[in-house]
């Protein structure tokens, strides 16, 4: 007893055990240190594989959750941080529909020309709270097995074209701010698959899939008339962007789209519409200058919507900007090769069969292509 009374002192006369306080991996301040906020926990880990990829032993990036005593979180959070930065702080948040709105409202401003704030547009919420659960169980059934079921690429791509036209009325009702005219939950029950025939690659399933979408589509063109018109031209400038999304980015272009606040109508036919603008795009894809804006605005001028095209040449436009409406001439008249010319005649003759006109303008090295149609109330 005795014997440890006295093991218990000496354990309480040994000085206390020293602890090694924990050391941040970004404690050494031989570098410069980046700090970038995310929305949440759960976003972490996607934007350090992000920044993983930049680090060097002179940068280093710590992602963290910005740190507040009511421990509020979330993109509103982040926003709210901006005016606070300074030269090395980042923020990252999901794009929700902020990149496909553009310049549309105030927030999708902020957004979109922030510098240092960092947006997805496709690891975003529209992408995984739009996922239906019940397609879980085509992921299920085309995982577990070892033979092929079906071409579930061909199945998903097929999905995603039936349900497109649905998805513009809930994105535009978004865009709006009237989600009551078609919510997110209304969006996830038209296009929720209730069963699944594995046959012929899921076509019986899609073409149940088809009719949903159709009733549905009826019924919101009939609650909401006047935004029929309004919704198939946030379709298309929405196809302009995805349709072209790579080919700029290939040959290293941004597109910046400058919209108006209010709608604009005018009488004109979609497909040869879509052939001017595809005209117009492929040739600024050939001849635009490489790392530079593309810029694309829509704005209403007397009784006149004005769509204007502009970039930057790469060569030399040492013609008249007429010459360049002429068949197979080129911008620049040393050559004589098939060029631009060609493209913009067409979309020239396209323009005036649909009762507007287009013009060309040069200053130096810049181009522009301008559209006017009459405007309709």
């Amino acid at each position: 007893m005795k014997k440890r009374r006295k093991e218990r002192q000496a354990i309480r006369l040994q000085e206390p055990a020293k602890t090694v306080p924990m050391v941040s991996r970004y404690a050494n301040g031989a570098y410069r240190l980046i700090r970038v906020f995310v929305e949440g926990y759960d976003d972490v880990a996607f934007w350090r594989s992000i920044f993983d990829d930049y680090e060097t032993e002179r940068l280093k990036f710590e992602i963290s959750v910005p740190l507040r005593d009511d421990l509020a979180k979330g993109k509103k959070v982040l926003l709210a941080m901006i005016d606070e930065r300074d030269r090395d702080t980042i923020l990252c948040m999901d794009s929700d529909f902020d990149y496909l709105f553009k310049n549309f409202n105030d927030q999708s401003r902020l957004v979109n020309n922030t510098p240092r704030l960092f947006h997805t547009y496709a690891y975003a919420t529209e992408n995984f709270l739009c996922h239906p659960p019940s397609l879980h169980k085509v992921c299920v059934k085309a995982t577990k097995n070892d033979t092929l079921i079906f071409n579930f690429e061909k199945f998903m791509t097929a999905y995603s074209r039936t349900i497109y036209p649905l998805f513009l009325w809930y994105a535009y009702s978004a865009r709006r701010k009237s989600e009551k005219a078609f919510s997110l939950l209304d969006f996830r029950s038209s296009v929720r698959l209730n069963y699944l025939d594995l046959r012929d690659d899921g076509a019986e399933t899609l073409h149940w899939l088809g009719r949903q979408v159709e009733k549905r589509l009826r019924t919101l063109e009939a609650n909401h008339p006047t935004w029929i018109g309004e919704v198939a031209a946030f379709g298309r400038l929405s196809q302009v962007e995805g349709e072209y999304g790579d080919k700029l980015s290939a040959a290293d272009l941004t597109l910046v789209s400058v919209m108006p606040d209010k709608e604009l109508f005018c009488n004109v036919d979609g497909a040869l519409m879509w052939r001017v603008i595809d005209n117009l795009l492929s040739n600024i894809c050939k001849y635009a200058q490489n790392g530079t804006r593309v810029y694309l605005t829509l704005e209403k001028t007397g009784g006149d919507a004005v769509v204007t095209f502009k970039n930057t040449s790469r060569a030399a436009l040492n013609i008249p900007a007429e010459e360049l409406m002429e068949r197979f001439v080129r911008g620049d008249s040393s050559r004589s090769t098939e060029g631009n010319g060609l493209g913009l005649s067409i979309a020239q003759s396209l323009t005036e069969l649909q009762g507007g006109k287009m013009a060309l303008a040069i200053d130096g090295d810049l181009f522009k292509a301008i559209l006017r149609f009459p405007t309709v109330v």
